[in-house]
């Protein structure tokens, strides 16, 4: 039976889930320390195994980040991925409730882009904004 549950951080969980994607984890002390940072999660079970998890990151208020969208490969393409963006959007409008103006951002995986579209997210050229960009090693 697929069930959700909300901020149910477990640094094993999130690091197999990185692993089962290619993502390479972290070790469990920077996993730990990137979890207890997180504003609000999302965890997906197949009866007692951990198969997606999603997070928002951010100050809480005025700059939300969605991060690390994960769903193991072998239950892709069977709507966890929209179980856990629909619950990260319904927390993102209890956050609205109190700051209408939000700003909700995040970065899609290669190739994704149009799953995160089907919820109006749109590319920041799009919305006149300049390109999104990140600090290079």
């Amino acid at each position: 039976m697929i069930t959700i549950k909300e901020n149910n951080i477990n640094v094993e969980e999130f690091n197999l889930l990185y692993d089962s994607v290619n993502w390479g984890h972290y070790n469990n002390e920077i996993s730990s320390k990137a979890l207890n940072n997180t504003f609000y999660s999302v965890s997906v079970y197949d009866d007692e195994k951990i198969i997606g998890f999603g997070r928002i990151i951010g100050d809480t208020i005025c700059f939300l980040y969605i991060q690390d969208i994960i769903v193991i490969p072998k239950y892709q393409n069977k709507k966890i991925g929209t179980m856990i963006i629909n619950k990260i959007l319904d927390k993102i409008k209890e956050v609205q409730k109190e700051n209408p103006d939000v700003r909700v951002y995040l970065g899609a995986s290669k190739n994704k882009e149009s799953f995160y579209e089907k919820f109006g997210f749109v590319k920041r050229s799009k919305a006149n904004l300049g390109e999104g960009m990140i600090l290079k090693k």
